[in-house]
């Protein structure tokens, strides 16, 4: 029986009990016995993460001890799997630059409305936008299949390194209250090898609704297999 670990926690914003919950039947009738973890800390202990074939993060912000972040990247490093969605795994451990480098992206912003239509809560931050396959991602098994789709709610700007495999991507339009000169585009969904591992990341995902959404939900889905060690075969 595959191995899952739910590591959680951080900022509660992003919900990240009910965020995992919505994907830890999932993983069940996928056949993984499940562990689920409060505190990165249990990256520490050699033993779990070498039996663990597929970890999901939701930790945003927050940070992480030396000791856990040199485990996991050595279990990702031997076949771990490494997967998660938005601030939960793309805006996790600011202060670290080992684990930004093992992501191959980080949260930079959330470009917001127009100031005059802004009231003071979350939905500032709220913009429709359009997630673009690639046409890498039109043939990976994640996100073959799948139509372009919109979303209103946040639009991460990542900034991201060349050793990532973008398979969808968001575009960042120019608007007269920001202060770039030029459309910039960022990936949405995307994968990464690490030694024998394999690191699976999308961006939406700020809400329980977003979650819920069909399209995202299936790409999460199909993401979490495919980075598992079983998928792999690493």
């Amino acid at each position: 029986m595959p191995k899952a670990l739910i590591v959680r926690g951080g900022w509660e914003g992003h919900r990240p009990v009910e965020a995992t919950d919505l994907f830890r039947p999932f993983l069940v009738a996928g056949g993984f016995e499940v562990q689920v973890s409060d505190s990165p800390e249990i990256y520490a202990d050699a033993a779990v993460m070498a039996a663990t074939d597929l970890v999901v993060q939701c930790v945003t912000m927050s940070s992480i001890e030396r000791d856990a972040l040199d485990g996991l990247r050595a279990a990702v490093a031997a076949g771990t799997g490494f997967a998660g969605w938005h601030g939960g795994i793309a805006d996790s451990f600011r202060a670290s630059s080992d684990y930004l480098q093992l992501v191959g992206g980080q949260f930079a912003t959330h470009p917001g409305k127009d100031p005059a239509a802004r009231c003071g809560d979350e939905t500032d931050n709220f913009l429709p936008h359009t997630v673009t396959f690639t046409p890498a991602g039109r043939e990976h098994p994640i996100t073959a299949g799948l139509d372009d789709f919109e979303l209103t709610t946040e639009q991460y700007w990542v900034l991201h390194d060349d050793l990532i495999d973008v398979l969808a991507e968001t575009t960042h339009p120019v608007r007269p209250w920001h202060p770039w000169q030029r459309e910039v585009t960022s990936p949405a969904v995307w994968t990464r090898q690490w030694g024998r591992g394999r690191i699976f990341v999308a961006t939406p995902g700020h809400s329980l609704d977003v979650l819920r959404q069909t399209t995202v939900r299936t790409v999460i889905e199909r993401g979490m297999l495919w980075a598992s060690r079983t998928a792999s075969g690493s």
